[in-house]
């Protein structure tokens, strides 16, 4: 047995064992384990920035970290953005990342680099392991980090220490680590300004976004009448039958107003709202001056646990909450110009119960927030960090953690480019998931911010950066060049037929939606 098996083992022990995956020559030992070990799904990806984008979706949905594989510092480097995005989203991942071997590393060899430099700020954890005899302690640390935080764990693997020689012994098995409970000065804060006479809002985010969490927040703000609001939550319940938030806008005008009113805010889970970006002349804090903000409990904290003693104290667990009823089946068939809201009102009508939405649509939502209190119960993947390219490989890591549900992605051309190499990937396992391009063949997020900071009138230099037209790509070529069906549709009436085909079977399809 080496270090490599030695490895794999602790994974298994400890319940990772989907391994997302782009190796290179130093990884190979650890390839061979790999494959001495059925019991590990193995999945390939073509470029570093799928398979980081593929683990965060799998454990957003698996509620555990997955593995990555990357090949030495760029390897790790091209999956970075994406590691940004799960870092925001506090999703548990295992990163290893192989190195030369440690006697190879003074040669200075072509591929050398710094990885812990690379690592540490997409990280939450970063360990090296020293040789053969350290991979399973470090592997364990890796794994107790991965959940503890939640977060990343970079785990570095020299290439001697995968091939060295290791005794025989059972992997090591951690304790899974029990969250603390949020601060009694803090649940004081908050019970006596909800029980008070001030304007209170709720701000939920991470597991104060499942189900049974914003019942409760449901719950509190019908005792109370505070307000709830949502961050952009590494993974929503949200539909018909669950108490819907609003979300945090995207606009700083909106959110400035949507908080105007309010003396005190308290996070579960959330954070306080800023700006995306800084504005010329307009504030980047977007609560107002003199708004007491009470930091309940963060990721690492018990949230469930945090929401089931608040709701008691408030005197809100007896309290009824009204949820919208299942309605959106009803809506009507929409007509006229296929745009993003008719493309949120088709898929809101035929959305099968159970799915899960991973979406980086980025302007091209439409109508789909305020329609999904009435859609068929189903989870949402946004994107979390505001690094693009995350929702083609996103939608894989679901899939592969999901397999009996439906995954439909909504994806902005633009940023799907970016990691288009994902749709291989989809192809390869056979993933039950449908990608919807919102096909408007420019960067439109970028024609609003030129907007946003005064630039009304766009010369031949910045359409050239803004418009993704000349030539035009061609989305279906690009998909059944990576083995995906794919159509597209021009009308309102062409995309809803391809929508509910695509309802009706199994498999990876996409369809381009020219809006």
């Amino acid at each position: 047995m080496n270090g490599a098996d030695r490895m794999c083992d602790t994974l298994l022990a400890n319940d990772v064992d989907v391994c997302f995956a782009n190796p290179g020559t130093s990884e190979m030992h650890y390839v061979a384990a790999l494959d001495r070990k059925p019991q590990m799904r193995c999945v390939l990806g073509l470029f570093e920035g799928v398979v980081t984008a593929a683990a965060d979706g799998y454990a957003r949905m698996a509620d555990k970290p997955a593995a990555t594989l990357l090949h030495l510092g760029p390897g790790l480097a091209n999956g970075l953005a994406n590691l940004h995005n799960a870092r925001r989203a506090r999703t548990p991942i295992v990163n290893i990342v192989g190195d030369h071997a440690t006697y190879h590393l003074p040669l200075d060899a072509p591929l050398t680099s710094d990885i812990e430099s690379l690592a540490r700020p997409m990280s939450h954890w970063v360990g090296r392991v020293r040789d053969a005899q350290d991979v399973a302690g470090k592997t364990a640390e890796a794994i107790a980090q991965a959940h503890i935080q939640p977060g990343i764990s970079t785990l570095i693997l020299p290439a001697d220490a995968a091939w060295g020689e290791v005794g025989a012994g059972k992997p090591e098995r951690i304790a899974m680590p029990t969250r603390p409970e949020a601060s009694a000065d803090r649940m004081r804060e908050a019970v006596a300004a909800l029980k008070g006479s001030g304007k209170v809002a709720l701000i939920l985010g991470g597991m104060a976004m499942r189900a049974d969490a914003l019942a409760l927040a449901g719950r509190i703000a019908t005792r109370t009448g505070a307000a709830l609001f949502s961050e952009r939550a590494a993974r929503s319940q949200r539909g018909a039958g669950r108490v819907a938030t609003r979300p945090v806008p995207y606009s700083v005008d909106l959110a400035v107003a949507a908080f105007q009113n309010f003396e005190t805010v308290i996070c579960v889970g959330g954070r306080p709202p800023v700006a995306f970006f800084a504005y010329p002349g307009k504030p980047g804090w977007l609560l107002p001056d003199g708004c007491t903000v009470i930091d309940l409990a963060g990721a690492e904290h018990d949230i469930q646990g945090t929401m089931e003693e608040l709701c008691k104290n408030v005197g809100a667990w007896e309290s009824t909450t009204r949820v919208d009823a299942f309605t959106a089946r009803q809506l009507p068939i929409p007509t006229g110009p296929l745009d993003a809201n008719a493309i949120s009102a088709a898929l809101a009508r035929n959305l099968p119960e159970g799915s899960i939405i991973c979406e980086e649509s980025i302007t091209s939502a439409g109508n789909l927030a305020a329609l999904a209190p009435t859609m068929a119960p189903h989870d949402h993947l946004p994107l979390t960090g505001g690094s693009i390219g995350i929702g083609i490989p996103l939608s894989v890591g679901a899939a592969v953690a999901a397999p009996d549900r439906k995954v439909v992605t909504l994806q902005a051309d633009g940023s799907g480019m970016y990691t288009v190499q994902g749709l291989w990937t989809q192809a390869r396992e056979n993933l039950d998931i449908l990608t919807i391009i919102f096909s408007n063949r420019g960067y439109s997020i970028l024609k609003g911010e030129m907007r946003n900071v005064g630039v009304n009138e766009f010369g031949r230099n910045a359409r050239r950066m803004l418009e993704i037209d000349d030539p035009a790509l061609d989305w279906c070529s690009l998909a059944r060049g990576m083995g995906v069906e794919a159509a597209r549709a021009e009308t309102v009436e062409q995309f809803s037929r391809l929508l509910a085909a695509a309802f009706t079977k199994k498999g990876p399809f996409l369809i381009e939606a020219m809006i």
